[in-house]
């Protein structure tokens, strides 16, 4: 028997995150939170059926929670989702599509989603409420902090540590035994060739850090 699942965002990371919760086949969505103004709506045929008002009797009735806030540059809101529901003791489940390959070996922290055909390797470690996007890479011994994203095409070589709410974007390279500073951003393509420490966006080939006014 299914067990109910509430998704927590209704936007287009909610729609993959769908996708893959209906190819695994272990959960039944039960009903979308998104803000109060689309309450009633659907999302692929999913009802919004509150807003964070709503959490206190949504937590009486449903165990499971999933964060399906996107993450574009920053992990804040699906930081602040997931340590919100944490004061709720709800469970978060983690989430493996079954065209994914996830070794044996490799450890998949609470309310983590692996999507399509994302590949991650022996003895690598996925910390909390982190997205594996579709065709993403995470090689061997690999140590990938709580609350990262790891997008598209990108690739993760072995060794590397990622520290807590990064973000790498489509079809960037880290190179092997690189660590990533928290809350670092990694443009897309970008190939990251020696450690980041300082926070702050990166881009290019070697990625370099963007300097902003203000």
């Amino acid at each position: 028997m299914k067990k109910d699942l509430i998704f927590i965002g209704g936007g287009g990371h909610c729609k993959a995150c769908i996708d893959v919760i209906e190819a695994e086949g272990k959960f039944r969505i039960a009903g979308i939170v998104d803000v109060k103004e689309k309450v009633g709506q659907k999302v692929l045929g999913y009802p919004i059926i509150g807003c964070d008002e709503d959490v206190d009797s949504l937590v009486r009735e449903y165990r499971y929670f999933f964060i399906t806030l996107g993450q574009i540059k920053s992990a804040n809101q699906r930081i602040e989702k997931f340590e919100f529901l944490k004061r709720y003791k709800v469970e978060f489940p983690v989430i493996v599509s079954p065209l994914a390959y996830v070794s044996k070996s490799a450890y998949l922290g609470e309310g983590t989603i692996v999507m399509h055909k994302a590949f991650i390797n022996s003895e690598a470690k996925v910390g909390r409420n982190c997205i594996i996007n579709t065709n993403a890479i995470v090689e061997h011994n690999v140590d990938i902090n709580d609350h990262c994203h790891i997008s598209t095409g990108s690739i993760v070589n072995g060794g590397s540590k990622i520290g807590e709410g990064v973000f790498l974007g489509s079809n960037s390279v880290v190179v092997n035994n690189i660590e990533i500073t928290k809350g670092a951003i990694i443009g897309a393509g970008s190939v990251v060739v020696s450690s980041i420490y300082k926070e702050g966006v990166y881009v290019g080939n070697p990625a370099k850090r963007i300097e902003r006014d203000g």
